[in-house]
């Protein structure tokens, strides 16, 4: 296994990293770190800091607005033709938002859900007083809402996260209700720092992803990469920036992308409602095709295009590397593999599922037929202008037809080329395999190397 960034030179790195949206501030959070006993290996840049500067040009569409006591959600089904934004005030409108796919993506999910239960917590929805009727009421809540998305790991660490966190509150030697507030006022914190960690770790995936695309194809302002995208990865997927997108948007803002090209993503079209949208709101050259389109688009224009890799995100990636994401993304593995083209999963490490080993353990969530069968549209007016006040649901199949609609699947990890977190960029070493005890150590001793 190699885990590996630009170069192993420790000042080129810090040049080439700054290129990609990481100031120097931000870089003292880095350290480098040779991982292999190799002398061929290359080394590692590898975060050792919370801290990443915001103080630069950040997404301005936001998915999630929030404000202690207040949380409001955009509405994504509205989009891309009307904003407007759902305020969320208890687990049970979380739960709601979530599984209807008002809001969607594993990091988005993730923080409504944990900024859900801080909100009815500080709004004085639990009436337990002793620390353990407090624990077992906050467990519960999480618990419930754990449902609302079971593929998306990055929701089962949030829930893990803030479970320890409540248990760590410093109680002792208070009595109620100092010891109540105390336990509260530790999940709250907890749940507000998941969301501002979001998007620090969304900045760094962008650098780092950027800078091995670089790498791989020595691309310059001159000779620009295209790329394609699944699903929606950006900012209305995380609390801002994005992680698949977020790469497309650091390789843009340093002159390295030439196209993007975007799936529509059937059968809930993440990528035309929502994908196009930013890409189109934020002025990065860009194309809409069709899920059944991508072959043909590599077998034809991958040479004068320079396409380069198709980039995802990801609900879960487990411990070989195997990858469940959007329905549609095994597909595109194996047509990248058969036209040459990279295929690189963006993911933080809190959607790296080390307990389980690979994605023949992962549910698949299952939705319903009308998904597939019936579609909902702002009305197109004769003249062609959009009426975004009114909006049709139409049946585009026989209704009488059996469905078989799956949310995800998996792609196996003989056809990733690349997974990039917040620590850096993954690749598979001389035995073919993925290692993530870099990147991930503390985790990987306690859930790996102890069961060894």
């Amino acid at each position: 296994m190699k885990c590996l960034n630009v170069a192993p030179d420790a000042r080129v790195e810090r040049v080439k990293l700054q290129k990609f949206g990481l100031n120097s501030s931000d870089l003292e959070c880095y350290k480098l770190t040779d991982i292999s006993q190799s002398p061929s290996s290359t080394p590692l840049l590898q975060h050792h800091c919370s801290r990443v500067s915001l103080h630069r040009k950040m997404a301005t569409l936001e998915a999630i607005k929030y404000s202690r006591g207040k949380l409001l959600v955009l509405d994504q089904l509205r989009l891309p033709h009307e904003h407007h934004y759902d305020e969320i005030s208890t687990a049970e409108e979380a739960f709601d938002c979530i599984r209807s796919m008002r809001v969607r993506g594993a990091p988005a999910i993730a923080i409504v859900a944990a900024l859900a239960h801080a909100v009815e917590l500080h709004n004085g929805s639990c009436t337990a007083n002793t620390p353990e009727e407090i624990i077992t009421h906050i467990d519960s809540r999480l618990d419930y809402l754990k449902e609302s998305r079971p593929t998306a790991v990055d929701l089962s660490n949030a829930i893990n996260l803030l479970k320890s966190a409540v248990r760590a509150a410093q109680i002792e030697g208070k009595k109620h209700p100092e010891a109540r507030d105390a336990i509260l006022s530790a999940y709250i914190t907890a749940a507000e720092r998941i969301l501002e960690r979001d998007l620090k770790t969304n900045k760094a995936i962008g650098a780092f992803g950027a800078s091995w695309l670089q790498q791989q194809y020595d691309a310059t302002s001159e000779r620009p990469i295209s790329v394609l995208t699944h699903c929606n990865t950006g900012s209305l997927a995380t609390s801002g920036h994005g992680t698949a997108l977020g790469i497309i948007r650091s390789l843009h803002e340093n002159g390295l992308l030439k196209h993007a090209y975007c799936t529509e993503t059937r059968p809930y079209n993440q990528g035309s409602r929502l994908t196009s949208f930013e890409l189109v709101f934020e002025g990065i050259p860009s194309t809409l095709i069709t899920d059944s389109m991508a072959g043909a688009l590599f077998n034809l224009h991958r040479e004068h295009m320079n396409i380069g890799a198709v980039i995802v995100g990801a609900d879960r990636v487990v411990r070989n590397g195997d990858t469940a994401n959007k329905i549609g993304t095994y597909s595109l593995a194996v047509l990248a593999r058969h036209h040459g083209v990279k295929f690189v999963v963006a993911a933080p490490t809190t959607s790296i599922d080390l307990e389980t080993e690979t994605g023949k353990g992962i549910k698949i969530e299952e939705r319903k037929a009308e998904e597939l069968t019936q579609i909902s549209g702002a009305v197109v007016n004769s003249d062609g202008s959009i009426d975004t006040k009114r909006s049709v649901r139409v049946a585009i199949a026989d209704q009488r037809i059996g469905v078989w609609n799956p949310a995800f699947d998996v792609t196996p990890n003989e056809l990733i080329d690349a997974i990039v977190t917040e620590k850096g960029t993954v690749v598979k070493g001389a035995d073919g395999k993925f290692d993530f005890s870099v990147v991930m150590p503390e985790r990987w001793a306690a859930i790996v190397d102890s069961k060894a």
